[in-house]
């Protein structure tokens, strides 16, 4: 668990590492080449490589933190994936209920499980829920967000690698949209994000502007803090609305 240089949270939580690629939008995961180079470098939790693991040792480890924080629930896996034991997932959320003064921001690509396991489970008042959408193929995945009771949904529209089209953000208090980097990176075209940030706009939906990855906003590729983060002129920090329970 460690600092994050992630823009909207603060700190990260792995109980589980390892994922599988299940949409576009994972075809360069930074997580999976991440954890190959922790592999190589020996680092605690990462003997499997980018294989799904449970990390049971890390499952009291926001316990430890006193200050009020905001966590990313595996920023290197997906809470629901396929392999992750319902069990597991009763003692992740425990941990989640016992430490009130945190926020816990959870992101998934797997909504059936999701909603399999919230059919019997309450989702605890500081988490906030989210799903990622990739382009106008995946936003299906919000329709199965709006199903859950959670005091806050949010979606990740990162990377962004295509338009989104319309969308119903009814029941959603949040957006973060953002470019892919890396080095085979696909470009996030400007209209793209500025059709997301109307639509925001419209429906009262807070906006966050993570980046624009490895191609500017002169589709030119650089270097990704080169592009920096400045969209339509300033950087979008915005939170949702709903902060307090």
């Amino acid at each position: 668990m460690k600092t994050s240089k992630i823009e909207w949270t603060e700190m990260t939580w792995n109980p589980s590492t390892g994922c599988n690629k299940v949409s576009a939008g994972c075809k360069f995961c930074y997580a999976e080449t991440m954890a190959h180079r922790l592999q190589a470098m020996r680092a605690p939790g990462y003997d499997n490589g980018f294989e799904f693991t449970l990390m049971p040792d890390r499952l009291e480890m926001p316990k430890k933190i006193k200050k009020p924080t905001k966590f990313f629930v595996n920023s290197m896996s997906d809470l629901f994936h396929e392999k992750m034991p319902f069990e597991f997932l009763d003692s992740v959320f425990k941990t989640i209920e016992e430490t009130p003064r945190h926020s816990y921001q959870i992101l998934t690509k797997r909504e059936d499980i999701l909603i399999s396991y919230f059919k019997e489970h309450s989702i605890p008042k500081n988490v906030w829920m989210g799903v990622t959408v990739e382009h106008a193929k995946t936003k299906n995945r919000i329709d199965s967000l709006r199903k859950v009771d959670a005091n806050i949904r949010f979606l990740s529209i990162e990377p962004l690698i295509g338009p989104v089209g319309e969308l119903n953000l009814s029941g959603i208090h949040w957006v973060i949209v953002g470019g892919e980097s890396g080095p085979g990176a696909r470009p996030m075209k400007p209209e793209w994000a500025e059709d997301v940030k109307r639509q925001c706009e419209e429906q009262n939906v807070a906006f966050f502007f993570k980046q624009w990855g490895a191609w500017g906003s002169d589709g030119v590729k650089r270097n990704k803090k080169a592009n920096g983060r400045i969209f339509q002129g300033k950087e979008w920090n915005e939170e949702p609305l709903i902060t307090k329970f």
